[in-house]
């Protein structure tokens, strides 16, 4: 069967734009097996496959039909990529969170033997998108400066409890016309291994730097954080209201927490995270009787992965250290979008976003909040169309084994639902700074 065919559109474009990838020559009904790998960067190796059936005319659109076997169960023509396993891991993880395109092929194999490939390019660089690294004014980043002439507005880009920079969501606000800084505040280059006792006051000069060097459209410059990074921005909207257009939390929480899984070894897992002025920001953690540590430090049954999200209710049954430790979020003075997943098995974070939520409206906030909850999805909402299968992964600093929640369709489908919420939400954002 040599006149099989195998499109995808379009083969070249930014990983947040979903693909058309249609099979055609096949037999009316024949059972076609479909193979997606990548071979990332970082040295990984990733797989899918699925088994589809070719409609009467012997074609199959993979956005709308459904696999009767293999790694992805619904119609969706980004799922090759969300549902790849991972074969090999990485060999260089200092690249995982580089911008270099990703490059995924595609096989199709018919019962009857026709067999086609094809291939097609993710990218997190728009065309035209510059990047060049900061070290200036005591800063460690990436600047991501979209095409064209500016001014533009900013985006500050933070990471969560893994530290690093998170270089690939900074890129992809430069592909829509945002000029974003990835800031690295523990383990970057310059930076210290660990989040213990870090200065609010590093945050504050790296908002000054992107107001006076950047001089961005509007003066609009909003952030963007993960997890801890969740929780830093909501700190930082409510700390620096004058320096924060907008705040971007995904999966956060409204309480500040102790150092957790990324202070220094040996250390108290309730040390102090940030502080401002010399002075630690109380954290919901140290000295809270009521805080239960076994579901933080035990998995469910020998041998299983961690699922700490229960030990985070534990301390919020006392009123009086909630109150000590929750973040001020009435005092931002822009609009806020908060991202969850119902099944976060890290902390929870849909319980944490609604409790925001609940505090804007009852300050009579008068700027938008707007909450996007991942049903049935877990921690790792991010970027689109990338792998989502590792649920089950070692925490980037403390080693240990831990289960993020949800499922790879169920995450998939948030990180695509939350980015075009995100694009949105700017878009409101920096329409309604330029009204006020």
């Amino acid at each position: 069967m040599s006149n099989v065919t195998l499109s995808v559109t379009p083969t070249d474009a930014l990983v947040d734009v979903p693909r058309e990838i249609v099979l055609r020559g096949f037999r009316a009904g024949e059972r076609v097996s479909l193979d997606a790998s990548l071979a990332h960067p970082d040295g990984s190796q990733w797989q899918s496959h699925a088994e589809l059936i070719a409609d009467a005319a012997g074609q199959i659109d993979v956005a709308r039909a459904t696999p009767v076997a293999g790694d992805w169960n619904i119609a969706d023509a980004t799922a090759p990529v969300w549902a790849m396993r991972r074969l090999q891991a990485p060999t260089r993880p200092e690249l995982s969170e580089d911008v270099a395109p990703l490059e995924i092929a595609l096989t199709a194999t018919g019962e009857h033997g026709g067999t086609v490939s094809t291939g097609y390019t993710l990218r997190f660089l728009a065309p035209g998108v510059t990047q060049r690294p900061i070290r200036e004014a005591g800063l460690t980043g990436t600047l991501y400066t979209p095409a064209g002439d500016g001014p533009h507005p900013a985006v500050l880009v933070l990471a969560g409890s893994g530290g690093g920079m998170h270089e690939q969501r900074a890129a992809l606000y430069a592909a829509h016309g945002y000029t974003a800084l990835a800031l690295g505040y523990f383990k970057a280059p310059g930076r210290p291994d660990h989040i213990d006792d870090m200065p609010l006051e590093y945050f504050e000069t790296a908002l000054q730097w992107m107001h006076a060097t950047l001089a961005p459209a509007r003066g609009f410059v909003a952030v963007s954080g993960v997890s801890r990074g969740g929780e830093l921005v909501l700190l930082l909207g409510a700390r620096f209201p004058k320096l924060v257009s907008a705040v971007i939390a995904y999966v956060p929480s409204a309480v500040v927490n102790g150092t957790l899984r990324a202070g220094k070894p040996g250390a108290p897992r309730d040390a102090t995270a940030w502080t401002w002025r010399g002075e630690p920001l109380p954290n919901v953690w140290r000295g809270n009787p009521d805080a239960d540590w076994s579901a933080f430090d035990a998995p469910p049954a020998p041998g299983q992965p961690v699922r700490q999200a229960a030990a985070f209710h534990s301390v919020l049954r006392n009123a009086a250290f909630v109150a000590a430790a929750r973040i001020p979020v009435e005092d931002i003075r822009g609009p806020v979008l908060l991202i969850s997943g119902t099944d976060d098995g890290f902390w929870p974070s849909t319980l944490y976003s609604e409790q925001i939520e609940r505090t804007l409206r009852e300050h009579g906030s008068r700027w938008p909040v707007q909450h996007v909850v991942g049903t049935g999805a877990g921690h790792a909402i991010g970027v689109p169309q990338l792998p989502a299968t590792l649920i089950v992964k070692p925490h980037p600093v403390a080693g240990l084994l831990l289960d993020g929640g949800g499922t790879a369709e169920a995450n998939a489908r948030a990180s695509a639902q939350s980015w075009q919420a995100v694009q949105a939400f700017l878009a409101a954002a920096v329409a309604q700074d330029a009204r006020a």
